[in-house]
């Protein structure tokens, strides 16, 4: 009988590392356990010319989700760019752009319609999404400029 115990403790015993085991691996597909997502990757959905001005600034393209991001976070100062859509692949359905508050304080947009806006003057980057109406399928180009100054009352 005192071997059986022996074997009975020896089976309790592998049986709680088998089950620490277990759970040590079921560990990875825990719901609060989640690796971090990947960082985007840039794409090339647009043609982006930066102009004389602006240097050599480059702006780069994410998706995010079904809208191009346009990220503007390396620009600073004055400068402008023209965007125009890869003839294959024509304009994206929405369109976003990232600016970084500081850097600069006013973005204009000149497509279909003009849309003008002012960036705060600190803060973490803010995406500005472009209306709908902004730049229509058969819109030839996008012409973005960007100042360092809010000049809004031209």
């Amino acid at each position: 009988m005192i071997k059986h115990l022996r074997g009975a403790a020896a089976a309790r015993i592998t049986l709680v590392i088998l089950l620490g085991l277990s759970l040590s691996a079921c560990a990875l597909h825990w719901p609060w356990h989640r690796r971090a997502a990947p960082p985007p990757q840039p794409v090339h959905a647009l043609t982006v010319v930066p102009d004389a001005t602006s240097g050599a600034v480059a702006i780069q393209q994410f998706w995010d989700r079904n809208t191009l991001l346009v990220d503007l976070s390396a620009v600073s100062g004055t400068g402008a760019a023209t965007l125009t859509p890869i003839k294959e692949l024509g304009w994206p359905i929405r369109l976003e752009f990232r600016v970084v508050p500081g850097s600069i304080a006013r973005l204009e947009v000149q497509a279909a319609q003009r849309v003008v806006y002012v960036v705060p003057p600190q803060g973490s980057p803010e995406v500005l999404p472009l209306a709908p109406g902004a730049y229509l399928p058969d819109t030839p180009q996008i012409s973005l400029r960007w100042s360092a100054a809010d000049e809004t009352a031209r």
